[in-house]
């Protein structure tokens, strides 16, 4: 029982260890100033590594990646604001480089486009299911009541 606890034990600890955020900054690249090194890493992690694309340049050992993280503390330690350097960074690789960009007209659809996937699929379902709501049944003609009579027999009425 005591190796099945163990093992236990084991699992969990690397199922939490494998969630665990994994950050791929460098001991060379952190700046020596708390506060800077604070501020680069929530920059960092705003970032969208372009060779990963669906990682921040704080996670991703891309590179590039770490070209980023390295221009993002230059500018940093040269008195940049965080705006500006996005700023920057958008002016070289395009809005792509944030994981969340800025609401405007050419990210309108980005950003309203599953809600109009949303309001699609409600408005299909509507439609079926109104179109599929029973009516009230149309009488019988002659000879379906003829058809109905020879295989069932006459109704109580005749």
């Amino acid at each position: 029982m005591s190796t099945m606890r163990a093992r236990a034990v084991a699992i969990s600890l690397l199922a939490v260890l494998a969630t665990a955020p994994a950050f791929a900054v460098n001991p060379d690249e952190v700046l020596p100033d708390p506060k800077l090194e604070a501020r680069a890493r929530a920059l960092s992690s705003e970032l969208r590594c372009l060779v990963c694309q669906n990682q921040s340049i704080d996670d991703s050992d891309a590179p590039l990646a770490r070209d980023l993280r390295v221009i993002v503390r230059e500018k940093l330690k040269a008195g940049a604001g965080d705006d500006e350097i996005k700023r920057f960074l958008v002016d070289r690789y395009g809005e792509f480089v944030l994981l969340r960009p800025a609401l405007s007209l050419h990210t309108a659809l980005l950003w309203g486009g599953p809600f109009l996937v949303l309001l699609g699929g409600l408005v299909v379902v509507w439609s079926q299911a109104r179109r599929r709501r029973p009516g009230s049944p149309s009488p019988l003609s002659v000879e379906e009541r003829t058809a109905l009579e020879r295989m069932t027999g006459p109704g109580p009425g005749a």
